[in-house]
Formats: structure tokens, sequence, C-alpha cells
């Protein structure tokens, strides 16, 4: 056996720590779960004090009583250690999610797998969606960037004892002086960069660095850890408050993650004292989720992640115990046929491990690049599924034309030119449905060979004198709205070679404040530039004020002003719900149906009377032009969300790529009063 294997042989067991490691596992999985802990999440800083302590310490002592680092022996045991549950649980996932995971999400699958095995799911998941979003329900392998920012940390800690090996206290004085750095930067970063702050390494640093300093002033004072009783349960009451009241959200980690990595100190400081808070962690069942406690962390996420999408949520906390209870005895298994035996396998030699991990980890790195590069394996699923599949992906689109101005009059904002190349001859201004319409847009432009341009925000309604709050955006994006609407407005004089000006917006949801079927808590209040509306003035009325205003300025400018009708919303239809409903036919805890491709024209007359109230009269009065999609989106009688077998709407009101190049012909009207004022103004003599 090396000398750094028989130095780790010879730390104590230590009962109270995985007792310790039994709350903060707990914690973190009824959390998941539903279990009304609102701060449960803290479990994983708990488990980052843990960790700290038992590697720092193993690394001191044996940087102390050899005056070296082994490298070599230490990550053959980090290895053996964490390898083998992790290579299974990532198999047995991509498994399920073959059969459950639309293309896609698995292919964004794929990407986790890459990055989780590498251990840099962290800094993939900081540039996607935050753990707290709701997207990340769909994110099976998202519970991976802790164990990435925990061996992150482990490449970092040996190497720096090593380079500062000869100076002990130096670098005892280095390790406070990071401690303290991390720290201050979690605390500064939080608020403003709350996603970097919760994912990345540096911010999580002092977290690991709390338990590893704890472990070095153990082992310089020859602590036994008995301490105080009362430290035990300040450590206890710290992690209770932590766990049932520290809100999930942008405020975290910051000042709030102090509270549990306290707690955690304070209770492996006193944590071999005869008191009740260490009898308590040391109770069989502590015990118990303390030895699982990896395995438990590693299975529960995907059992949730999956089942979730599986059932389309839970019927209730009962079901939740149900699913909860099958993490634990798959956690058990794994603890007790994977971890332990090759933990305990100690005549398996150390270049065995490491070659073992070598080549599963070349497995799964080949695993998820086949499936980010085969677009998570469209064909796995029948008819039934692929028109929908078809339209959950037809939304990507080439913006590469795309760039943010750096001149007046839009300097700041972005400009997707569309068309052929030159002064743009048509303005085309709107929210998210715009963009949906991107690619039937540019090609009328390019039949017509008309340059345009187009100005697009979402959620953001294409209208003057308008401020909005919208329940889905950041009181930054709000105010961006504000801003960029007022630069178009004193940006219209200088537009000198637009003539047509066409506005493309969700306007039902404008007039209405809210959203409609599926997306009926989406909601959004619109208040004058000058402050709140008028008491008992309906946001109809204020929209079409708005609308008048907003059309009288632009007919100033320009020749021609065309709106959009919005198209019929089809509220109970989302492509993605809908394939997967399809998906997931016959499978015996498959979630009921409760998609429809379809609507009545008549259920959609009020929804889209208010839509059109502030246009009608104008185009009636003949100050704009309506530009009206449904005769192409729906018969006599019902609007439909699939056309001749192909998806038409990504989800309730955005149509997709093919339904936008379908509708194409409808925006020749746009484009070729332009092309004939150009061809006019080119001819000899003109």
């Amino acid at each position: 056996m090396a000398q750094g294997d028989r130095l780790h042989q010879t730390l104590p067991y230590r009962g109270d720590i995985d007792g310790l490691r039994a709350v903060a596992v707990l914690s973190v999985v009824l959390y998941h779960f539903g279990v009304p802990l609102q701060g449960g999440f803290v479990g994983v800083d708990i488990f980052f004090v843990i960790s700290g302590f038992l590697i720092g310490g193993i690394l001191w002592r044996e940087y102390d009583q050899t005056g070296r680092i082994w490298l070599r022996n230490f990550y053959i045991r980090r290895f053996r250690r964490l390898a083998p549950a992790f290579f299974v649980v990532v198999l047995a996932t991509t498994l399920l999610g073959w059969a459950l995971m639309l293309p896609f999400e698995f292919r964004e699958y794929g990407k986790t797998v890459i990055a989780s095995t590498v251990y840099l799911s962290n800094v993939l998941f900081w540039r996607g969606a935050g753990y707290f979003d709701s997207a990340s329900e769909d994110k099976p392998l998202l519970h991976t960037w802790s164990l990435a920012v925990e061996e992150q940390f482990y490449i970092f800690l040996p190497l720096f004892i090593l380079i500062l090996a000869r100076w002990r206290w130096g670098l005892l004085g280095a390790l406070v002086v990071l401690w303290g750095a991390s720290l201050a930067a979690c605390i500064l970063f939080t608020p403003t960069h709350s996603t970097a702050a919760f994912y990345l390494f540096p911010f999580r640093a002092w977290e690991m660095l709390t338990g590893v300093l704890l472990a070095i002033w153990g082992y310089e004072t020859g602590r036994r850890w008995r301490g105080w009783a009362v430290l035990s349960w300040l450590g206890l009451a710290l992690i209770v408050v932590s766990v049932v009241v520290i809100p999930a959200g942008p405020l975290f980690p910051g000042l709030y993650a102090i509270l549990p990595v306290a707690g955690a100190a304070l209770i492996i400081a006193n944590g071999t004292g005869d008191h009740s808070v260490n009898k308590l962690l040391c109770h069989p069942i502590m015990l118990f989720f303390g030895a699982i406690s990896y395995s438990l962390y590693l299975w529960h996420w995907p059992v949730f992640t999956l089942s979730h999408y599986l059932r389309d949520g839970y019927a209730g906390l009962h079901e939740a115990a149900l699913w909860m209870g099958l993490s634990v005895g798959l956690a058990w298994l794994s603890w007790r046929f994977v971890e332990q035996p090759v933990r305990r396998a100690q005549a398996l030699p150390g270049w065995s491990v490491f070659a073992g991990t070598a080549l599963a980890s070349a497995l799964l790195l080949g695993l998820g690049a086949w499936l980010y590069k085969g677009e998570g394996l469209p064909d796995r699923f029948g008819p039934p599924a692929s028109t929908h599949i078809a339209a959950s992906g037809d939304f990507l689109q080439d913006f590469s034309r795309c760039y943010t101005a750096t001149d007046l009059p839009l300097d700041g904002l972005e400009v997707c030119p569309i068309g052929p190349e030159g002064p743009p001859r048509v303005l085309i201004w709107g929210d998210s449905h715009l963009r949906a319409f991107h690619a039937g847009l540019s090609r009328a432009a390019d039949e017509a060979g008309t340059p345009a341009m187009i100005l697009w925000r979402a959620g953001c309604p294409p209208l003057f004198g308008l401020r909005k709050v919208e329940r889905a955006a950041t009181q930054a994006q709000d105010t961006e709205c504000r801003q960029a609407n007022q630069q178009i407005q004193q940006a219209l004089p200088r537009l000198t070679s637009v003539d047509t000006v066409l506005l493309v917006g969700r306007w039902g949801y404008y007039a209405s404040g809210q959203g409609f079927g599926r997306d009926a808590d989406n909601q959004i209040t619109l208040h004058p530039l000058s402050g709140p509306a008028p008491v008992g003035q309906a946001q109809a009325r204020l929209m079409a004020q708005a609308a008048n205003r907003t059309v009288q300025d632009l007919t100033r400018h320009f020749d021609r002003v065309m709106v959009l009708r919005q198209p019929p919303e089809i509220p109970q239809y989302d492509s993605r719900d809908a394939a997967r409903e399809a998906a997931h036919a016959g499978w015996p805890l498959a979630a009921t149906p409760t998609v429809s491709d379809s609507v009545p024209r008549a259920a959609l007359a009020l929804r889209a009377a208010l839509a059109d109230a502030p246009w009608v009269p104008l185009a009636e009065r003949g100050a704009l032009t309506m530009i009206a999609p449904w005769p192409l989106l729906c018969d006599d009688v019902t609007c439909h969300a699939v056309h001749d077998g192909v998806g038409q709407y990504f989800d309730n009101n955005h149509v997709t790529n093919a339904a936008a190049l379908r509708l194409s012909p409808l925006f020749a009207q746009v484009f070729e009063h332009s092309a004939q004022q150009t061809a006019l103004s080119q001819e000899p003599g003109q």
C-alpha cells in the first residue's frame, strides 16, 4: 500500500458526519420533490463543507507528514469513490431518456453528458437557464453541477499546496486569503451575477475552504472535536433556519449561504461530544441515509425529472413520496452493489481504477457526442409524434445578418436586415411574433427585391407612449423595452429611406393583460409613460389610445402603415407537450392527454375582437392596412395547429417556420409598393 493510502486509512470514522450528510441529502431530495422546505437546496452547501473538511484534512495530514501531496493516489481515491456510481446513473438515465425525451431535449442532454463527464457541467448550466428556472426540470443531469464544482476545487487545492509546499505558514495564510476573497466575491457578485455566483467554482470555493481550514485548525491544535453542546445546537439551528426560510432565487448564494456553511462547520467542530445533537446525527436512520447520500444525490434528480416528465407533474405529495421511495431504493442498490464493492476492492490496483475510469469516460463522451451530433436521434418515434416533434424544433432561424447598431439613430438596438443589401425601404417592428414570422418575411422581401429591416423584442408591444410590467420579465427587461421604443420613436425622422412600416404583435395579450389557454398565467400590465393608468381605465382602451398615437406618428414620416392581424391562438396546443403525449402513448404511467391541436373559431371570437379593436377603426379610416392570416390557418368553423400534416404552431400562439413560409405570400403587398417606388426612382429622368 502506498504511503498516501496508509495516511488515508488512519483517519477515524465520524458517525456525526454521516448524520450531517443525511441532513444535507434529505434536505435536497425533499426540496426537489416538492416538500415545502423553502431552502432545501442549501444541502449542497453543507456537502461542500463536509467535503472540504474530509479531503482537506487528508491532504494537510499528508503534506505535514511527508512534505508533499501524492497526486496519483489522491485522484485514484477520488475515482474509486465517485466514478462507478456516476457512470451507472448516467447510463441508466440515458436509456430512459432514449425512450422518453424528445429529440431537441435529447440533443441538449447529450451536451450535459459530455460536460458532466469532464466536470464542466456547472459552466454549461451557468451559460443556460438558472437552477431555479422551470426549465431546470427538463435537465436530468443538472445536479452534476455541484460535482463539477467539487472536482474543480480538488484539481486546484492539491496543486496549490504543492506550489507553496516550502512555505508552510505562507501556504496557510494564502488559503485564508483565498477563503476571504472567494466569500467577498460571492457576496458582491450575487446581486448582479447570481447565476455565475451560484454555479462557478471561484464563488463557491470559500464553502469548501471553510471545511479545509477547519480541518487544518483541528490538526494543528490536536482537536478531538468534542467542543460544547451549545455550539452544536447553534449549528443545527442555523441549518434548520436555512432549510426552512432561505428563499430560492437570485439572492442566493450571497450572504444567505453563510448560514448553512456556518451551521455545518459548528456541528463538525463539536461533532464527537456526548450530547443530543450528535446522538441524533448518529441514529441508525441518519447513518443509513448518510452512507447512501452520494448515490441518493446522484439518483434522485434523474428519477424526479424523468418521472415528472412522464407524468406531466405529480398528483400530490403522496405520489412524490412514491418516487422518493424509488430514489432511495435505487440509491441503496447503487451503494451496496456499485459503490461498496469498488471502494473495498483494495486488491484492485490503482492503474486499473484509472484505466477503467478513462475508458468509461471515453465511452460517455462518445455517447454524448453521438446524441448531440445526431440531433437527439429523431427517428425513435413513430408518425403520430413526428408531426409535433418537427414543429417543436421548427423555430431555429438564421439571424446571422443581425447586428447591434453602433451609429445613430438606432445605436444599441439589434437590427436584422432582410431582403437584398441596401438602405431599408421597409421597417418591420414587433415582438416575438415578428421573430416567428422571420422566415416568411425574409422570403417575401427576397422575392420582391426590397431591402428591409426588422426590429423586435420579446414581450415588448410595438407601440409608443407606453411602458409595460410583465410577470415573465425582469425589471431590467421591462426598462429596456420602454427605452428601445422611445429610441425608435425618436429615430423616425432619420429613417429617410423607409416608406413602409409593418407592425407585428400579440395584440390580444396586450389588450387583455394575460395569456390564453396553456399560457394563461402570463400577465402583462400597460401604463402610460408618465405614470400609472388612470383609475378605472381598461387596459384595452389604454392600448387602443397608444395604437392611435403610434399610427399618427408613423404616418407623419412614412407613406404606408400596415398591421398584421394577430394569428388565431390555439389555446390548448403546445408542440412539445403534444409530441410528448404522442411519444408516451401506451406507457403505463403516462399523463392523461390534455393537448388539443384545433379550436372552434367561435371560441376565439371574443379574444380576436379584443385584439382587433385598436386597429379596425384605423383601417376603416384608411390610416393603415391590415393583413389577415386567419384564412390560411382556419376553415369556416375551426382553426388548426396542423395543416396537411405539417405543424403550424410552436406553442399556442407562435407559428413555426413552416407556417411562416406558407404564409409568406401575404407579405408580398408589404414589399411590392416599396419595390415599385425603388424602380421608379431608378428610371432615367427621375
